[in-house]
């Protein structure tokens, strides 16, 4: 999901495919972190017996185990499939990196909002949840690429708001999770590379739109079906997923998505063996294959990095 994206400048960028058999918007499940039953935490493939890198014990919260926050739910890139387990594209990442680590995965529901706050605080290792790269939260945590997005709007069936241009969202109302970048757009703020919806509408003599956020993305949507907000704004991938999952209640807007921009993968900034070896195993999946697969898995494919823009950013 961070999702949880960033950038300035409006281009008419190509849609991602829908995830075929992703969650339905729905409230998030129970967190499945490391005091989670097996029953409501995603099974981790056994630990690779050659791993491509060692992690120091003393950067683990757990010896033997890497536990990622990510936010849930925020389709197709985090998830709870039908028996409550987490999956997705990010998921599944995650635990292939654990895998790669000689490490048994596991995931901790957390909050967007203070998702930094929690790794940085000891309760994960690392975050895994559509963060954009960006510089207030490199002040905060070590951010590795590893996918990339654009951010979408997406509207009720029928476009009853008539929101098909990027004026039209003046004076509208506009859902977005809190501390996502897409927040940080529609109010103008410093986390966010230029001045925002709002000025935007301004300067045009305009009304400023009026922003609504929610804790979890998946009340954003709520608020879209029940009429409470006229747009939903998020990443791309997770537009789409939403509108074609369910075409009877929701659309793509034709508002032209935003410049997509990389996503990382934060990782406190003291534990730079942590980082080091999540960078190896990382690329070793983008060499043999593995990442893309996983990414076609959910359709996502079209957001894939190579092997040489996973350089940690640090500054």
């Amino acid at each position: 999901m961070t999702p949880k994206r960033f950038m300035p400048a409006i281009l008419v960028a190509g849609l991602f495919a829908a995830c075929t058999g992703a969650a339905s918007p729905s409230p998030a499940a129970p967190s499945t972190g490391p005091s989670a039953s097996p029953e409501s935490a995603a099974p981790s493939p056994s630990p690779s017996p050659t791993p491509v890198a060692t992690v120091p014990s003393n950067q683990l919260i757990f010896a033997g185990k890497l536990v990622i926050c990510s936010d849930i739910p925020y389709p197709p890139q985090e998830f709870f499939d039908a028996q409550g387990n987490a999956t997705g594209s990010d998921i599944d990442i995650g635990f292939e990196i654990a895998k790669r680590l000689g490490l048994q995965a596991e995931v901790e529901n957390a909050v967007f909002d203070t998702i930094i706050a929690a790794v940085t605080g000891g309760k994960c290792d690392i975050i895994i949840s559509a963060q954009n790269i960006n510089a207030d939260r490199v002040k905060q945590v070590d951010m590795i690429p590893y996918f990339e997005a654009g951010q979408s709007f997406m509207v009720a069936k029928g476009n009853p708001k008539a929101i098909n241009a990027l004026d039209d969202l003046c004076g509208k109302s506009i859902g977005a999770e809190s501390g996502t970048t897409e927040a940080f757009y529609v109010k103008g703020s410093d986390q966010y590379k230029g001045d925002g919806l709002t000025k935007e509408c301004a300067d045009k003599g305009k009304p400023a739109p009026s922003l609504k956020e929610y804790q979890k993305d998946s009340d954003t949507v709520l608020a879209l079906q029940s009429g409470a907000i006229d747009a939903y704004f998020g990443d791309t991938p997770v537009v789409v997923n939403y509108a074609t999952s369910k075409p009877d209640q929701f659309e793509v807007s034709s508002v032209p998505p935003l410049t997509g921009i990389k996503e990382g993968i934060s990782v406190p900034k003291d534990k730079m063996g942590l980082r080091d070896a999540v960078v190896a195993a990382l690329k070793s999946m983008i060499d043999d294959g593995t990442y893309n697969t996983i990414l076609k898995k959910y359709n996502v494919d079209t957001g894939a990095l190579k092997s040489s823009d996973v350089v940690p950013v640090t500054k």
